[in-house]
Order: C-alpha cells, then structure tokens, then sequence
C-alpha cells in the first residue's frame, strides 16, 4: 500500500491491499476501495461507496458527492462501482436518491473519458465505453457493451439496450434499442432526424459475434428500420408482433423485439423507466398526447 503524505484518508475508511493513493487524493470515512486501486493526483471519492478491486482514478475525478437532485435532503444513498473500471480526467459519478432506490451501480470493465458524468441512481452494465464529457442524466440504464460518442447527452429514465452505438453529440431522449447504431446522418446541419441507423457491426464483430448472428440482426433491422421499411407503411409495433410469433426467432432478434415491445407496451416519451417513475403526474394532469411514443429512434411517432 501506498499513500502520499499529503492525501486525506478519513478514520473508517477501508482499503485493500496494493491501494495506491498519489498526493492531495481525499477518501471519506465512508469508503471502500478493492485490492490495486490506483488514485492518481487530486482524486477525491467520498459518500457510501464502495469501489471494486483494479479500479484507476485519474486527476480531477470526484466519485461519490450528493446527487444533483432538488429532492434530495442529506438521506443515506451509494454508489457501488465494480472491478477493472477507468476514471479518466474530470469524471463525475453520484450515488443514488430515494426515488431510484437511493443506489447508483456500475459494473466491470468500463472507461469513462474526460469529462463524462454518471448521475444519480444510474446502472451500467459492464464493458462500456463514455468518451469525452458523455453526460448521463439521472435512472438511465446503460445495458452492457454499449459505446457513447463524445459529448452525448442522454436523457433521464432512457434505457439504452446492449452492444449499441451512440454517435458523438447525439441527443438521446427515448430508449435506445440493443445491437444498433443511434446518431444522426452525417446530414445532421440540414436537420437530419435522430434514429436508429444500422446494426453495431464493428462493435458485435468485436465482441464475438457470428456472421450468422449478425446476419439475423441485420435483417431484423431491414425488416424494422429501413428505408424500404419506412416505405411499406407498416408500423414497427405491427412488425415486432409478427416477428415474436415466429417459431425460430434467433435468441438476439428476439432480445431486440422483446425490449422494444416493453418501450411499445409501457413506455412514456419513448422511454420505459419513465412508467416506474415515483413523482410522475397523475393520469388526470396528463397533456394531450402525452403517452404518444416515439418509435425507437425511427423519426415516426405511433399511439
């Protein structure tokens, strides 16, 4: 273990073997850090966190401060972060509140670059990538294997499905279904919807997907978000339905039509955590239109 003599590590804190703590680092009384965690410069983590092992912090991050949340009043909530995690330069990660269960939980394996910033009573799964200043807003679910361009910014309560691809800047507002690319045409200056592009390709190549496998995903895509889709008029919900019903639906397309269908079924805005919400309006006050939902990212809008 090592700890520069200008760090602050409060009596209570617990830390593993090999913890490498560098100068002007602050670690609450209320933190734990996993066996090999390395605090580069000026790191501070504090709150109710508990860090897994092998995770690196880099200057300027702060892990583990009171949400950003006007409902929030001082109540006990915690992060906890998983194994093989990378905080680089300026990241921000906040615990829970008591409306998203008063936990914020990541996973294994994961790279924040500069900037990015997890808000309160979010989950990431494992293997994902935030680059530089990447902001996700409060109860978003990051499924795993997902990669954020730059300078996104997501919305709260969107749940975006696993191995997808948000392009840099994009704005994200409704759920995000797995195994696809999100963003913008490169036509984006001429007002280019945001939607659903094409399949992860690279990204499943990447991860060990088969051909075969991306070759189902790659026609359920066809059969959902294309061009020729938009074209014959039939709505996605129409054409999940139909795909659910067939007796040999490959294991990820049946993932895909399953977690659309719950955004179909449920979700509000476009965004199925919106329905769990704890402080939403009642069905009286509701707007005019208000349960419209937005089709995925596919530029239409169904009822």
């Amino acid at each position: 273990m090592s700890i520069h003599p200008t760090a602050t590590v409060e009596a209570g804190a617990r830390l593993g073997a090999d913890v490498h703590i560098d100068a002007f680092c602050l670690v609450g009384a209320d933190v734990e850090l996993g066996d090999g965690c390395y605090l580069h410069g000026r790191v501070s983590i504090t709150g109710h966190t508990r860090v897994g092992s092998r995770c690196e912090f880099f200057p300027g991050a702060i892990v583990g401060c009171i949400p950003q949340d006007v409902k929030y009043h001082g109540e006990l909530s915690r992060l906890e972060i998983g194994e093989g995690n990378v905080f680089r330069e300026l990241v921000t990660v906040h615990p829970g509140t008591t409306g998203g269960g008063s936990i914020t939980r990541i996973g294994d394996g994961n790279l924040f670059l500069i900037g990015a910033h997890i808000a309160h009573d979010c989950r990431v799964g494992d293997g994902c990538i935030l680059a530089n200043y990447a902001q996700l807003a409060g109860h978003v679910v990051v499924e795993d294997y997902v990669t954020f361009g730059g300078q996104c910014g997501v919305h709260h309560f969107v749940s975006i499905g696993k191995h997808a691809f948000i392009g840099g800047m994009t704005p994200v507002n409704t759920d995000v279904p797995p195994f696809m690319v999100f963003s913008a045409s490169r036509s984006q200056a001429q007002g280019s919807p945001i939607r659903v592009r094409f399949v992860n390709r690279v990204g499943l190549q990447r991860h060990g997907f088969t051909q075969d496998q991306i070759g189902a995903l790659t026609g359920a895509y066809v059969r959902l978000y294309s061009r020729r889709a938009r074209a014959a008029g039939k709505s996605i919900h129409t054409s999940v339905d139909e795909m659910l019903a067939e007796p040999t639906l490959e294991e990820n397309v049946e993932y895909l039509c399953r977690f659309l269908k719950r955004t179909f079924a449920h979700g509000r805005h476009g965004r199925y955590l919106e329905s769990l919400r704890q402080d939403r309006r009642p069905a009286s006050s509701a707007m005019p239109n208000e349960d419209v939902i937005a089709v995925a990212g596919d530029g239409r809008r169904a009822h």
